[in-house]
């Protein structure tokens, strides 16, 4: 089995759209949504949930109202804001940090840390294939660990049914999230786009891959929108040893797929989905046999 994760530096790139149209490409493969923060690839491949999972992460205090004397010495010692101003002293979710101090300090020894719901994670089927995707709840934390569980559960799945490619739509940016699904990963695919930001946020993914030596590539999305930024990008990938594998060209098939819920390269005659193939055609390359990348298209490669 190899795994390939997809992941940019920003939201908005395209990267889960992208996603999408890769698993529509595959013959078999696991797919893992791992952008728990604001899941959307769901919109997209549609899954049907064959079983939901609560995600239970860290701990939050309980007062057991009956037993309270109302006497505020856990209001006072709370440094978060976990507990209510004014008597009745209540917890409050959003601010409890589950550090503890009010149930060890409790006079009356009536609060207590208990098990914290943090989201729900899924498994599911679609026509692509089997699908782990993941939902925290609003204010919830832990988004690294909910990634770690959906990818460890993604590798069950693709070993247990010995699926030869797991394919992972990763959070944007460099944090923890990011790196929790990206260590460990065959390949990882950087997705950018041609602005100065697109430029920079692609220089720390690279820094990220190298420190955790990680081998990447890079595809430009919607290259044509500025096609001096784009030379600017791969010429700056090129020199970190990252090789550019892909160009999409803008394409207005993109909304229109994503108005019908469904991979772009299901549009006929549509550009993107074209460069989309000719992608997936070098990435088969690289994830199945770890070879050199092959170039670009040559019609691509000419207008670059």
């Amino acid at each position: 089995m190899k795994e390939l994760t997809i992941i940019s530096g920003k939201g908005g790139t395209g990267k889960t759209s992208l996603t999408a149209a890769l698993a529509d490409l595959a013959d078999q493969c696991v797919i893992a949504d791992c952008d728990v923060d604001a899941a959307n690839l769901h919109l997209l491949l549609s899954p049907q949930v064959d079983h939901c999972h609560e995600f239970i992460s860290g701990t939050i205090a309980v007062i057991d109202e009956q037993g309270c004397t109302q006497c505020g010495e856990c209001q006072r010692l709370c440094r978060f804001g976990g507990i209510s101003a004014t008597p009745p002293y209540t917890i409050q979710p959003s601010g409890c940090e589950g550090c503890g101090v009010c149930a060890r300090f409790c006079p009356q020894q009536v609060i207590t840390m208990e098990p914290r719901r943090c989201g729900e994670w899924y498994q599911s089927h679609t026509e692509q294939g089997a699908m782990i995707h993941a939902r925290l709840d609003v204010g919830a934390e832990n988004s690294g660990k909910l990634v770690s569980l959906v990818r460890e559960k993604a590798h069950q799945w693709a070993k247990k049914y010995n699926i030869p490619l797991l394919l992972i739509d990763g959070p944007p940016g460099i944090g923890c999230p990011v790196i929790a699904s990206i260590t460990g990963a065959d390949h990882v695919l950087i997705v950018t786009e041609p602005t100065l930001s697109g430029l920079h946020d692609m220089e720390r993914i690279i820094d990220l891959l190298e420190h955790f030596s990680i081998p990447g590539s890079l595809c430009v999305n919607r290259w044509d929108i500025n096609p001096n930024m784009t030379r600017q990008i791969r010429d700056a990938a090129a020199r970190r040893h990252v090789d550019c594998i892909g160009l999409i060209p803008f394409d207005r098939h993109m909304v229109n797929a994503q108005l019908k819920a469904q991979p772009v390269v299901r549009q006929q005659d549509s550009i993107a989905a074209m460069a989309i193939r000719d992608l997936w055609n070098n990435l088969n390359g690289l994830v199945t046999v770890l070879e050199p990348p092959n170039l670009l298209p040559k019609n691509q490669e000419s207008r670059v």
